[in-house]
């Protein structure tokens, strides 16, 4: 294991838990292409699907962590909101984590092709007034909320994912929660979201551990950072760059998929 190895995985997760503090996701949405091209790119060993899967597992718990923690004060996380859908959601990752062992490279990464293209569609949906909601007035349909995210985290865990990239937009656009309410909370539920799918990948043999710790010590130092930025922007801002995001990635994915 080199020094370029180190510092070529320190930085994929250091860049990807910054942005994925920024706009309220666990990171791999961003992470899982970044460890499928890049480390090629400079001479390295590639790593398989499953292995990039059971590595954001287990970096994604640390990244919303770190998240959840810069937002605990000023009442952006709705404990309700967290509840069901954090239960829910911890059910089926496990389910998909642990159901991933017996599916291909292939049907794992259509899976995660089909769940960002969905994500994509809906972040470019128009999210009229919900910012206009104060906090303490916010309400939604419980057990649509749990029914939502227990799907989403059957598709989450075979990717090795926590699904926020797909619950930021159904929380905006099918459940109207403020933008910077929806950040939090889903920090909170991936943060819930990610024990199921990293026990499932860890159960299975799928983890790398060395690269695992290397991202792990950079979400730990940049998510904190990535979510205090985050407070600081307009909430249309977080938006764009959350849909571009999840937009880019729809479209490598399915091009390297065709």
């Amino acid at each position: 294991m080199d020094l370029s190895f180190i510092i070529v995985i320190f930085l994929i997760g250091f860049i990807g838990s910054y942005i994925s503090g920024m706009v309220g996701i666990g990171g791999s949405i961003i992470k899982y292409p970044m460890l499928l091209y890049i480390p090629p790119l400079f001479g390295l060993a590639a790593f398989s699907a499953h292995e990039v899967s059971g590595i954001s597992a287990v970096q994604v718990f640390f990244a919303t962590l770190g998240g959840v923690w810069a937002y605990r004060k000023g009442g952006y996380l709705n404990r309700t909101l967290i509840t069901y859908m954090g239960a829910s959601i911890l059910i089926g990752s496990f389910i998909g984590g642990y159901g991933s062992k017996a599916m291909s490279e292939d049907a794992i990464n259509v899976v995660y092709g089909v769940l960002a293209l969905t994500a994509a569609i809906m972040m470019f949906i128009p999210k009229k007034g919900i910012d206009d909601i104060k906090f303490e007035d916010v309400t939604f349909n419980k057990w649509l909320a749990a029914i939502l995210s227990l799907i989403v985290g059957v598709g989450a865990g075979i990717v090795g994912a926590a699904g926020a990239f797909l619950l930021v937009p159904i929380m905006l656009v099918v459940l109207k929660i403020p933008t910077k309410m929806t950040i939090a909370s889903s920090l909170a539920i991936t943060l819930i979201s990610s024990i199921g799918s990293t026990v499932g990948k860890i159960t299975t043999g799928q983890v790398e551990y060395l690269p695992a710790m290397i991202m792990v010590v950079a979400s730990l130092i940049a998510s904190p950072l990535g979510a205090i930025a985050g407070k600081k922007m307009n909430t249309k801002v977080l938006q764009t760059i959350l849909a571009l995001l999840i937009l880019g990635t729809a479209i490598k994915i399915w091009l390297d998929i065709l």
